[in-house]
């Protein structure tokens, strides 16, 4: 069972969230935060394998709550959640330890997979947020786009064939169980794979590799959830 702490200072999307990672079998919502201090103090003591945090909250606001608890509980994997205009946000965010970004607005289904994504150690970018990540950082105009583009090629050309397939799975949010039976692998190998493609693309987490995945346009549209 995948324990999860939902944080947002609105009631009603906390509520919302709830309901929806309640409806997935596999899920336990074992507390609510109204804000970032009160996310950092329920995580601490109940010891979720996920925390969801809204990024804007009173007081300590999700991204300081995201580097607590990625600070002193790293165990615990952290979801943000995000809305549009957000995107410097969300960049910090990959700094401070997130591993999960989804928008508000997003199908409820991102949700959950983004959950069960991060709970197995994986990364998950809702295929929206990494647009707008990588629409802001492309700034400049097309030229600027494109040479990002070019260079986030030319890095992903760098690895090999295998490495190029994990990587286009992983910027997909899958984990390694499930980049290992695509593959027809084991997990262990995977495991090897993600570490290697991590140091080749001199990234320090999944997160930040799917970005480039995202850039170099390798990541395979959707398919029904395993």
């Amino acid at each position: 069972m995948i324990r999860v702490l939902v944080a947002d200072d609105e009631p009603m999307v906390r509520k919302g969230v709830r309901a929806v990672l309640s409806t997935a079998p596999d899920i336990d919502v074992v507390a609510e935060a109204g804000d970032g201090h009160q996310a950092v103090a329920l995580s601490q003591l109940h010891r979720p394998d996920v925390a969801v945090l809204d990024i804007r909250m009173p007081g300590v606001d999700g991204l300081r709550a995201a580097a607590e608890i990625h600070r002193t509980l790293p165990a615990t994997g952290v979801v943000m959640l995000t809305t549009f205009g957000e995107d410097e946000y969300i960049l910090r965010s990959l700094a401070d330890g997130a591993s999960g970004f989804l928008i508000k607005s997003g199908e409820p289904e991102e949700l959950i997979a983004g959950v069960r994504a991060v709970a197995d150690g994986a990364a998950y970018l809702s295929p929206k947020v990494a647009a707008r990540v990588i629409a802001h950082l492309a700034t400049g105009g097309a030229g600027a786009q494109a040479e990002r583009r070019a260079i986030a090629c030319r890095r992903v050309e760098a690895l090999t064939p295998r490495e190029r397939q994990v990587l286009a799975f992983l910027g997909a949010g899958l984990t390694n169980g499930q980049i290992a039976r695509r593959l027809h692998v084991v997990e262990g190998t995977v495991k090897a794979h993600v570490s290697s493609i991590l140091a080749r693309l001199a990234v320090d987490n999944r997160a930040a590799a799917a970005v480039v995945a995202h850039e170099a346009g390798i990541v395979p549209a959707p398919r029904p959830a395993e």
